[in-house]
């Protein structure tokens, strides 16, 4: 009882500050997931293509989707010392300040050095990326059109990497509105280019799927000129400037290493595990795949709240550990395993209600009705997984990481995929054949069994870990955090 006791029990002004966090953030989720809804529902209603147009631009973007859970993690992996630093400015604000720039500048650099691999890979070798999706010989028209789409979005990554990573920065400091603000003009600039470029509206070639890729980097251009314009030139919270770009960071690269490269490397080895998912989901057939694309767009929806929780926790944690004030982020910790029970319950209403209408929208050509029946089986799985996952996304991606201890959340978010998940996904869908409500259940088998995981790992206390700002630093006032090396 003590301990349902503790999940709900906490003063006002905690929920306040969450949400003053959280309410931004989701809604930027929201207009994101928005942007991408768009590209589905155009596409899905290309002239002769239908369902493999869908199929294709899902499959594409799952590669893309690859770069951007690098990006997420790169982004969060900084956000966790932007976040405790930016705490820690009462005790020492110069040292702060200088060890937060220096931050930035390393996940600059490898966000543009990561990029350029994404886009090489992009560029070289579109054929084999999509070979990775669908069996050769099979769906020929699926592959060649998410060749064309990949083809269109080289570029697009250097543009999205930026915008995403400095966006994190933006929100660890308490900026979340202006990245929402930018968001809101991301979504009607993709609107318009989309509906010019796919249809051939406004004076426009006729390009179709390479229509859909061209729509989305225009709207990423903008997106990205705007964030990274307003952080290199116009905020003076961080006081980042393009000069910075150049400083000398050797000082605090252990540091980064330590805390920012398990995330990068967590959520990376995640990005091939979901690759893996979505291999063995494209063998499954195309309707699977047309399927899935719909669930997932449903899910976003349903989940935009749990991602602006998540981050807002990873953010109040760090700040609330950088004032060295432990016993007050235990305490968060439980408020926030609450938010993700309830947030947990809320999304699996929200999809038993929506399920239908969403479904209605993607199936609504004769090219794509026999979507409709295996899209209902996934949602009821769907709902069901949102559960478990609402409440160990909060935990690892938020209080978790916010408290440092990202060298066990990398370990515990790829064995619970590599050797629960992926392989009774792979014996459900192609030993046993399974119905498409258990194949997805096994394939995110994981999420029920992290969730649990998560509740451990909060009460045993040894999440806590000290961070420094730099080789031998660790500024006055955090010295109470210190033995709480796990």
């Amino acid at each position: 009882m003590n301990f349902f006791k503790k999940l709900f029990d906490m003063e006002k002004g905690f929920y306040r500050k969450v949400l003053i966090l959280a309410l931004p953030i989701a809604l930027q989720s929201l207009i994101t997931i928005g942007v991408n809804m768009l590209d589905n529902l155009m596409v899905s209603r290309i002239e002769g293509l239908g369902k493999t147009a869908l199929a294709s631009v899902s499959l594409a973007n799952q590669f893309i989707s690859i770069y951007h859970i690098f990006c997420m993690g790169l982004g969060m992996g900084a956000s966790v010392l932007v976040a405790r630093y930016w705490g820690m400015r009462e005790n020492d604000l110069e040292k702060a300040m200088k060890a937060l720039r220096k931050t930035i500048c390393l996940m600059v650099r490898l966000t543009v050095g990561l990029a350029a691999i994404f886009a090489l890979l992009t560029f070289f070798i579109p054929n084999e990326i999509m070979m990775l999706f669908v069996e050769e010989g099979q769906e020929p028209a699926i592959i060649q059109n998410g060749i064309t789409y990949l083809k269109y979005s080289v570029v697009t990554f250097f543009f999205l990497g930026l915008s995403l990573t400095c966006t994190i920065v933006l929100r660890s400091v308490g900026q979340v509105r202006m990245p929402l603000y930018v968001s809101i003009g991301a979504f009607f600039v993709n609107l318009i280019a989309n509906w010019g470029l796919i249809f051939g509206n406004f004076g426009l070639p006729k390009m179709g799927i390479a229509g859909a890729a061209l729509g989305t980097l225009i709207a990423r251009i903008y997106e990205c000129c705007v964030i990274c314009g307003y952080l290199f030139f116009v905020d003076r919270k961080i006081g980042f400037r393009i000069k910075h770009l150049f400083m000398k960071t050797g000082d605090l690269i252990g540091e980064y290493v330590r805390i920012s490269i398990p995330v990068l490397i967590s959520d990376g080895i995640l990005a091939f595990g979901n690759t893996a998912v979505a291999m063995v989901i494209g063998r499954l057939g195309e309707t699977f795949i047309a399927a899935n694309s719909v669930t997932a767009t449903t899910q976003q929806m349903s989940s935009v709240m749990i991602q602006g929780v998540c981050q807002a926790g990873a953010i109040v944690t760090g700040q609330t550990l950088g004032e060295g004030n432990k016993e007050k982020a235990q305490k968060q910790g439980y408020g926030f395993l609450g938010f993700g029970i309830a947030l947990g319950l809320v999304s699996a209403l929200f999809i038993v209600l929506t399920s239908d209408f969403f479904i209605s929208i993607f199936c609504a050509t004769p090219e794509t009705a026999d979507v409709a029946p295996m899209a209902r089986h996934l949602m009821n799985a769907i709902a069901i997984i949102v559960i478990f996952q609402a409440t160990n996304s909060i935990m690892t991606k938020g209080v978790l990481r916010g408290g440092g201890d990202t060298k066990m959340l990398m370990l515990a978010d790829n064995i619970f995929l590599w050797v629960l998940s992926i392989p009774l996904g792979i014996i459900a869908g192609f030993v046993l054949h399974l119905s498409p409500f258990w194949i997805y259940i096994c394939l995110k088998s994981d999420q029920i069994t992290k969730a649990i995981w998560c509740v451990i790992r909060l009460r045993s206390g040894k999440w806590i870990k000290k961070i420094k700002t730099g080789k031998n630093d660790v500024v006055k006032g955090f010295d109470d955090v210190r033995e709480q090396e796990a």
